[in-house]
């Protein structure tokens, strides 16, 4: 597949992004922003702090510069700088000394999970604090402790980006499809890093399609609130335009793939994607909705219930290493992410397929072999010709009503096959496309 990255390629940009000190805002978002616009050419939307989206109001822009912890003996025990989770993210500027006692209501750790450093924010509520394993905090000796932590909080900006690849010269609009990950979580490489490199691969791997007849739009933000930014400018154009979307999330570990469906359930982008995944025998499992998780609860919120669902490996709090430095490189693989470019490839094929036919001789079969569509001596093999059987599921159920994906179900054949096909009937007089209405209505579930 043209345009897929190789696995050193993939290693070297989780090795780029990793130790970044990402936020909600700050210079870590927007680096990380920066260089992926290697691979996609973003647009940045830079939103003052203050500024009003929906019912939100875009923070002050955090800025980090360091933070340590030192133990009574003057050892530095804690340092963002060798671990970004050890800090609480957004933390308040804190300098000053400290009892163990005093200090025990800033520290954060898992007694489950004793040598994982938990990741811990406070983003619209004054807090500083660190995080560290429970084994480590449970050997803390008694005495005063050091504490740095060089924060400021300023009227800065949020950054949301965007890229809108369009159809190709000359091809028919068939409305949009979108892909949305963020880029807000520090040191961890399946609920942060593994969604933004699957979308930045695909803009390359979609990019290097010979032909495209849907426009697809590429969104990257912090979680939460930067789709609800996002929302609050491009809503009604999605409203309009929107055929299918995709949040891209924590797709990077060893699991299958996951496909969280969107509020309504039953759209195009469900279908497009578990016809994908059946056409190619990729092994995955089907979550029905739910209002929590990631993006995708803001672009199916009531007010906009847009075809967009979640695509994704673990699940969020399935995930024992969900939220904690256990989410390291070691959880991710190449393989895994280059796999899910190839997945999200395979489901855009699809949604490119998908059309609603009107057979123009509906009364009674067609005579095949006038049109040089069937072979003119009768043998056993005929019948059980595919090409010749699509041809005749295509010509039974293509009554303007029914698009590809629904005759892929019905007659379990591939889709690619269906539209080849369809495409030789078209050629040959005896399907026409369905009518504009018919299309709009269909592909948007």
């Amino acid at each position: 597949m043209t345009g897929l990255p190789s696995p050193d390629e993939v290693e070297g940009w989780l090795r780029r992004l990793w130790p970044i000190m990402r936020s909600i805002t700050g210079a870590g978002q927007r680096l990380t922003h920066d260089m992926l616009a290697e691979l996609v050419p973003f647009d940045h939307w830079d939103i003052p702090s203050g500024t009003r989206i929906l019912d939100w109001e875009v923070p002050r822009e955090w800025v980090f510069r360091r933070a340590t912890l030192e133990d009574p003996a003057g050892r530095r025990i804690l340092d963002a700088a060798e671990h970004t989770l050890h800090l609480v993210n957004y933390s308040q500027p804190f300098q000053g000394s400290l009892d163990l006692a005093e200090l025990q209501p800033h520290l954060h750790s898992l007694p489950d999970r004793p040598w994982a450093i938990p990741y811990v924010t406070s983003y619209y509520a004054p807090h500083w604090g660190f995080c560290l394993s429970d084994e480590m905090r449970a050997g803390l000796a008694e005495g005063r402790y050091g504490v740095t932590i060089d924060t400021e909080m300023i009227d800065g900006v949020m950054r949301v980006s965007d890229c809108v690849l369009p159809p190709s010269p000359g091809e028919e609009d068939g409305g949009e499809v979108l892909f949305s990950s963020y880029s807000c979580h520090p040191s961890m490489a399946n609920n942060e890093l593994s969604g933004p490199l699957v979308l930045a691969f695909l803009y390359r791997a979609l990019a290097a399609l010979p032909r495209r007849r849907m426009t697809y739009r590429f969104v990257l933000g912090p979680e939460n609130v930067g789709s609800i930014a996002y929302l609050s400018r491009h809503g009604e154009h999605l409203r309009q335009r929107l055929r299918a979307g995709y949040v891209l999330t924590n797709i990077g570990d060893r699991q299958p793939l996951s496909l969280k469906k969107s509020q309504r359930g039953d759209t195009l982008a469900e279908r497009a994607a578990i016809q994908a995944f059946t056409d190619r025998d990729i092994p995955h499992r089907l979550l029905d909705f739910d209002p929590r998780g990631a993006d995708e609860r803001n672009y199916c919120s009531p007010g906009y219930n847009f075809p967009v669902c979640a695509l994704m490996r673990s699940y969020f709090q399935q995930n024992p290493a969900y939220h904690t430095s256990d989410d390291n490189l070691d959880f991710v693989t190449a393989e895994s992410i280059i796999a899910a470019v190839e997945a999200c490839v395979d489901i855009c094929r699809v949604i490119e397929a998908n059309r609603i036919w009107r057979n123009t001789a509906p009364f009674g079969e067609p005579f095949f072999s006038r049109h040089d569509l069937a072979p003119t001596l009768s043998t056993p093999g005929v019948s059980a010709d595919r090409q010749l059987l699509a041809r005749r599921w295509l010509l039974n159920q293509c009554d303007g009503s029914r698009d590809i994906l629904a005759i892929a179900q019905r007659c379990h054949m591939p889709v690619a096959l269906l539209a080849e096909q369809a495409a030789i009937l078209a050629q040959a007089g005896l399907l026409a496309p369905g009518s504009d209405h018919a299309v709009s209505h269909h592909l948007r579930g």
